[in-house]
């Protein structure tokens, strides 16, 4: 079975094509192709990069016409040029696509047909900068590979559609519950994938484990797994609550946001792109939404992106402190994403204020890149993960599942 995966962004575009037979192998195979596009590098300018198994590159530049127009010809090097690995669009047997936000009506992955279609463009309310993106690469492919290809769409909130409603029920009034406005929790592909990577690690059934994840990447969120799903998490309503990522604020005071409005005369235009775009590490520091430039600052001297970064890990130590009490006990903690799976310095800053219940982590271990590895000392009461998130081997599985 040859599976196409689309991972499509408000300004990024990753696609992979798996082959697997009749049963799937425990570890992600290579791609047989692999490609992105970036539309932000260079303005009007959309970047294409493929490459293949064997070896065989492309890089263009082309005039940022209509995305959807780009994701087509990238898509073209499938089975054209030197990058093609397919003699024809035929041989493609399903394509999976990560969808951000599937809302109280998606708590699994599902085909895509017209009504998931409408359903999807219904909750870009709720996830402006990527639902409308995610369907543009449904949309893509029917263009590409004609509406019988079959699609099937994998959702980041369906690992977290089993919170209590103790934890996904806001304090608000009970019309907040009325309107849809709950924690839906995001990254769940990831907290998914990793959760089950640790479990295959332990040797143990997943639904025995309680496991902490922490995806820090640009995004960062928290997930307590329990019973084999998320039952708490950081992120809510929309990606932009909980702990504070690379250009989004995480949790603030509501009267903030009431004060600003007040006496500083911002627009919900303005507050929007603050909060998303413009703090975080980039608003505090000034420097980047990249930690390794904001450490490079401090290095320097920065006195500013120092107090970025010491916020940074207490408000990682705050939202681990809430997980750890939501599930009572932690057999495992993971890291994952850019951050949890290369900053050696924020894992040691992150665990060291839990050695009080026995949790050690090998310094050693560490500090040397490690990849899908334990490095917590033999006898630390709680194991420490490094995994490598593959989100799009977790959607391909998902379509395995399905079509089988």
């Amino acid at each position: 079975m040859k599976i196409l995966i689309l991972n499509a962004g408000s300004s990024s575009q990753k696609s992979c094509l798996y082959e697997v037979g009749d049963r799937l192998p425990e570890l992600p195979p290579e791609p047989l192709w692999d490609a992105t596009v970036d539309w932000t590098h260079h303005q009007g300018t959309a970047e294409i990069k493929v490459k293949t198994a064997d070896g065989a590159v492309i890089e263009e530049r082309l005039p940022a016409q209509q995305r959807s127009e780009v994701m087509v010809h990238m898509l073209e090097t499938l089975w054209t040029g030197k990058t093609s690995v397919i003699d024809h669009p035929s041989a493609i047997d399903v394509v999976g696509h990560r969808v951000v936000h599937g809302g109280q009506e998606y708590r699994e992955s599902v085909r895509v047909t017209a009504e998931v279609k409408a359903t999807i463009d219904r909750l870009a309310v709720l996830a402006p900068v990527h639902n409308p993106a995610n369907l543009e690469g449904i949309e893509a492919i029917e263009r590409a590979f004609g509406t019988e290809m079959p699609q099937i769409a994998a959702f980041d909130t369906a690992f977290h559609s089993q919170l209590p409603d103790a934890a996904a029920i806001y304090p608000g009034t009970y019309q907040w519950i009325d309107l849809g406005i709950r924690r839906y929790g995001f990254h769940g592909i990831s907290h998914q994938y990793c959760a089950h990577r640790v479990a295959h690690l332990l040797q143990r059934d997943l639904k025995d484990l309680r496991l902490m994840v922490c995806h820090l990447g640009n995004g960062c969120s928290l997930s307590a797994i329990q019973y084999g799903h998320s039952i708490d998490t950081t992120m809510g309503f929309t990606p932009l609550e909980g702990l504070m990522m690379g250009t989004r604020s995480g949790s603030v005071d509501p009267g903030i946001l009431l004060y600003l409005m007040r006496q500083e005369g911002y627009t919900v235009d303005r507050m929007d792109q603050e909060l998303n775009k413009a703090s975080g590490l980039l608003g505090i520091s000034g420097v980047s939404a990249d930690l390794r430039q904001v450490m490079q600052a401090i290095e320097a001297g920065n006195a500013h992106a120092q107090l970025a970064f010491d916020v940074y890990i207490h408000r990682l130590r705050s939202g681990m402190g809430s997980m750890l009490a939501s599930l009572g006990g932690v057999d495992a903690i993971v890291f994952t994403a850019g951050v949890g799976e290369n900053a050696a310095i924020v894992r040691s800053l992150a665990c060291e204020h839990f050695c009080f219940m026995g949790l050690k982590l090998d310094a050693k271990k560490n500090e040397h890149h490690p990849i899908d590895q334990d490095i917590a000392t033999a006898d630390s009461t709680v194991r420490i993960f490094v995994i490598h998130t593959q989100e799009d081997w977790a959607i391909a599985q998902d379509c395995h599942r399905l079509l089988s």
